[in-house]
């Protein structure tokens, strides 16, 4: 049995990662933390202690919206979409990203 443990996110990424997950269109807290440890096959994890203070400052930098509804269990909750400015702030980011991560390979490649 392999004891692995989830990397710490990188500085920044946190907002790239819950922009890219609700670029597939609006979800709940929960939802969008389900996906993204799906998506990465359990390699990642966004605690709630981490991601709802992170959704609340994406709010008021206006890349979110969100509305209250009733989720798939039904019960109430906060469901979050991207704005306008937030698809523009998800593209910046993500080429951003992809520069660090090239410029990172290309120095374990050589160091």
């Amino acid at each position: 049995m392999e004891n692995r443990t989830t990397p710490e996110l990188l500085p920044g990424t946190l907002y790239m990662l819950i922009l890219r997950t609700l670029n597939a269109g609006p979800m709940h807290g929960y939802a969008i933390a389900k996906r993204v440890k799906e998506a990465s096959r359990d390699g990642l994890s966004i605690e709630d202690g981490s991601l709802y203070p992170a959704l609340n400052r994406m709010l008021v930098k206006g890349w979110l919206k969100a509305e209250w509804g009733i989720s798939e269990n039904n019960r109430k909750a906060r469901f979050y979409r991207l704005t306008p400015e937030g698809r523009k702030t998800l593209e910046k980011e993500s080429e951003e990203f992809d520069r660090m991560i090239r410029a990172i390979q290309l120095v374990m490649r050589t160091a």
